[in-house]
């Protein structure tokens, strides 16, 4: 794939993750090939932490942290040899920020997971943001942002194969295992789930097998995936996070949620783009019509993650939260 277009197939996911689309196209537009692609937003990050060290207060410094974290963790998407090294920028980036601006956020880690607790501490609820593929909790801020904003509580994760804990372990279709361990680490009795992307099968997994996920909503999320059908670049970014392409082809197989989908007691809301046809992907609508109180929100002219589309999909799941987690914590 050309420099170009791979630029463009990132557009509105970058944008989405909150980069200013000038500055985007700037960047992108110097670029000679795909691998030029890291180093270049490597370089763009380490922009944001000197303007951090220069800034005139301690709200503009962790506001270009903030942004630091977002362009690092962009550098991970295209084939990078420095792609821990970017994650592990990013992290530390996000873990600044919040010591800035959030002094009682708080870092929570386990086995298999590692993130960060924000909000206040009598909140209604707690909402666990679950990542896909190749996404990390850098990504979603906005979202985590539109939950804050209405008293929930956020818990922004990073699990087994993901952000800055892909350079050390590998995705596991078993995810209800680690929203186990995170909601015992977090000690609460309950929380909500939101998963984006491939996180999507992860939320809805756990949904079905963890009881305490008391509200869930999928954005972009697989009900089936069929391997012989993935595009290679798909097939290629889960074998680096899988551990191989043999370990990537049965972690594939197990993503189906045929019949894990009318053992979804909870709430659920599926978001989904009618733009978003990727081969071998089947989308969520079968989800939400087996899960017993399921929702489906289709935005046709949304793409894969609904960049191009945010206020038709981000207010709505906000909502889905604040009007379904409350009547569960009771």
């Amino acid at each position: 794939m050309s420099v170009s277009a791979f630029a463009a197939a990132q557009w509105t996911r970058a944008t989405g993750a909150g980069v200013d689309p000038h500055e985007y196209r700037r960047v992108t537009d110097g670029l000679s090939s795909v691998a030029d692609w890291g180093p270049s937003f490597l370089r763009t990050g380490h922009g944001y932490l000197e303007r951090a060290q220069d800034a005139g207060s301690s709200v503009s410094a962790g506001a270009y942290l903030l942004m630091a974290a977002r362009w690092f963790h962009l550098a991970t998407l295209a084939p990078y040899a420095e792609a821990p090294r970017a994650a592990a920028e990013a992290d530390h980036a996000l873990g600044r920020a919040l010591t800035v601006l959030e002094p009682g956020a708080r870092r929570v880690s386990g086995e298999g997971f590692t993130g960060w607790l924000r909000g206040p501490v009598d909140a209604p609820g707690t909402v666990v943001v679950v990542p896909g593929l190749d996404s990390a909790k850098e990504e979603f801020l906005d979202l985590v942002s539109a939950l804050l904003a209405r008293g929930i509580a956020v818990f922004a994760m990073d699990g087994p194969g993901q952000g800055v804990l892909a350079a050390t372990t590998t995705l596991r279709p078993d995810y209800e295992e680690v929203v186990g361990r995170v909601i015992d680490a977090l000690g609460v009795a309950r929380v909500g789930l939101v998963g984006l992307s491939l996180g999507g099968y992860f939320a809805a997994r756990a949904a079905a097998l963890e009881p305490r996920v008391a509200a869930v909503a999928t954005v972009s999320g697989p009900f089936h995936l069929d391997w012989e059908e993935l595009p290679p670049p798909v097939r290629d970014i889960m074998a680096r996070r899988a551990g191989g392409p043999d370990a990537a082809r049965e972690f594939a197989h197990h993503v189906d949620l045929a019949a894990l989908a009318p053992r979804i007691a909870a709430p659920l809301l599926v978001a989904d783009g009618g733009q978003d046809v990727i081969p071998g992907v089947t989308n969520g609508e079968p989800l939400a019509r087996l899960a017993p109180h399921g929702t489906y929100l289709s935005v046709p002219h949304g793409d894969h993650l609904l960049g191009n589309a945010r206020p038709d999909w981000l207010l709505h799941v906000s909502d889905h939260f604040t009007h379904t987690l409350p009547e569960t914590q009771t």
